[in-house]
């Protein structure tokens, strides 16, 4: 999702969509990463918010779409700056999918919005971690120690999960761990300091902050390294970012294309260029096939 955040683009408008052949090689705008490609007869446009997971993970898929699922031939990617517009132009048809959010976030924005969307796919996701260029260890938090996370209700929920995980804080025994909100905070024995910001912003924020939550597609993007992170969150299936589409677009040609996220080539690249990204539930059946 809100984690990572690409979108896969949609309807520009009607005179944009010239008939293209399959083999033609498609347009990313001079920001974004190769996205899959393959037979795909119209030419679509892919917007994401930011250098995300699905966009480097995607680059992987193209030789596996071009030869067996197929995704669009020619395609664009345009930068998001946020976690709200991607999902409005996807509701209004300027966009045929967008690829950046988890369940969690997807269905709450939907319900909140009244808007029709539907999940199609799940992908290979970077976790939110803890980052600092101030300290070396988690240890080193005192009184006082100011610690940046998400403004985002999905996402603050997760920071404050893991930092009651580390003792730095106490929610309320019944606090619901995917709403979790400060209000729910009844201890803070360390007296830290927290700054919700948003989440565009938390990766500057370690100029200035003693530790920052920072989502995966965002750190990336920053020049972050999952390596690098004090901690990460351990994924649970509510949070691996997903492609979304409208929801009677779930069974369109453009939808079975994306399928291409499913094949064992993705699984290949994903396993050699995405260490500690969590894996999909295809992903694992696939892995699972191959142990003896």
């Amino acid at each position: 999702m809100p984690g990572a955040a690409r979108r896969l683009a949609g309807r520009a408008p009607r005179r944009h969509f010239r008939h293209r052949r399959p083999q033609r090689r498609r347009q990313v705008d001079a920001a974004a990463h190769d996205q899959p490609a393959g037979d795909a007869r119209q030419r679509r446009r892919h917007r994401r918010r930011t250098r995300p997971d699905a966009a480097v993970a995607a680059r992987s898929a193209r030789g596996a779409a071009r030869h067996r699922h197929g995704l669009p031939a020619v395609q664009r990617v345009v930068e998001f700056n946020d976690y709200v517009q991607p999902n409005f132009a996807l509701a209004e048809g300027s966009l045929d999918a967008n690829v950046f959010q988890h369940s969690v976030y997807l269905n709450k924005f939907a319900r909140d919005h009244k808007l029709a969307l539907a999940e199609l796919v799940t992908i290979p996701t970077a976790p939110i971690a803890i980052y600092s260029r101030r300290h070396r260890s988690l240890d080193e938090a005192r009184a006082g120690t100011t610690v940046a996370l998400p403004n985002d209700p999905t996402n603050q929920a997760r920071a404050l999960v893991m930092l009651a995980q580390l003792g730095w804080i106490a929610l309320r025994p019944d606090a619901d761990p995917v709403k979790a909100s400060e209000k729910d905070i009844v201890r803070n024995p360390r007296g830290i300091k927290l700054l919700p910001l948003e989440a565009a912003q938390l990766p500057r924020a370690l100029q200035d902050a003693d530790y920052a939550f920072v989502n995966g597609n965002y750190a990336l993007a920053s020049g972050l390294k999952l390596a690098d992170a004090l901690r990460t969150e351990t994924i649970s299936r509510n949070y691996v970012n997903r492609v979304a589409v409208r929801s009677g677009d779930l069974n369109k040609p453009f939808a079975r294309d994306i399928a291409a996220y499913r094949s064992r080539a993705f699984l290949a690249w994903t396993e050699q260029h995405n260490p500690g990204y969590a894996k999909t539930d295809y992903q694992l059946a696939m892995l699972a096939q191959k142990k003896p």
